[in-house]
């Protein structure tokens, strides 16, 4: 298999992410059986982004590192209102490991990326192409942002979700008590306005 599919469609799948990959070995047993299924969700996500911005290669390390990051607190933390844990980690890493990534904006592409509405302010075009991204992924394609089906379609068949919705439903129900009372948690948490 090669490392990217191109077709008709225009969008770019890389099917090998190797920082993506070397971020997630300190965090894989941390995740879990869960870990399948959200590495497939970082890789849509980073696939979404990255066609916002053209695939444009000096954005690509951010990304792959903001999606790497963005939900971890989940499992780092058991945490539903998760984003604050998710910087704290991010941030941490990228000065432990010198990762060399801006951290402002590091930081900035994992708090927005549930906002309801487009992001404006400082570094708008990569934060704002994540936010749509994962916005495409939660929604299971029905909020498409500008793409089309057929891409989304490529896209989730190239990473498929194995679980990963359900397990966001799983963990509503542990960390919040119950899935109704979990799901009002992570809303009140995590979505920005």
């Amino acid at each position: 298999m090669t490392n990217e599919t191109n077709s008709m469609s225009d969008i770019k799948i890389k099917l090998e992410r190797p920082f993506v990959d070397e971020l997630f070995t300190r965090y894989e047993a941390v995740i879990g059986s869960d870990f399948p299924g959200y590495r497939n969700h970082v890789y849509r996500t980073i696939t979404y982004a990255m066609h916002f911005l053209g695939d444009a290669e000096e954005h690509e390390k951010l990304v792959e590192a903001a999606f790497v990051y963005h939900d971890i607190g989940l499992w780092t933390d058991h945490e539903l209102a998760y984003l604050e844990p998710s910087e704290a980690v991010a941030i941490a890493d990228n000065m432990k490991y010198g990762l060399g990534l801006d951290p402002g904006l590091l930081r900035g592409a994992i708090h927005w990326h549930h906002k309801m509405f487009p992001y404006i302010g400082p570094h708008g075009d990569i934060i704002e192409a994540c936010r749509k991204a994962d916005w495409i992924d939660a929604s299971k394609g029905l909020l498409r942002k500008g793409l089309s089906n057929v891409q989304i379609q490529r896209v989730e068949a190239a990473f498929p979700n194995s679980g990963f919705h359900e397990t966001l439903l799983r963990l509503a129900k542990d960390y919040g008590g119950s899935t109704l009372a979990g799901v009002l948690k992570v809303t009140l948490g995590i979505v920005k306005w």
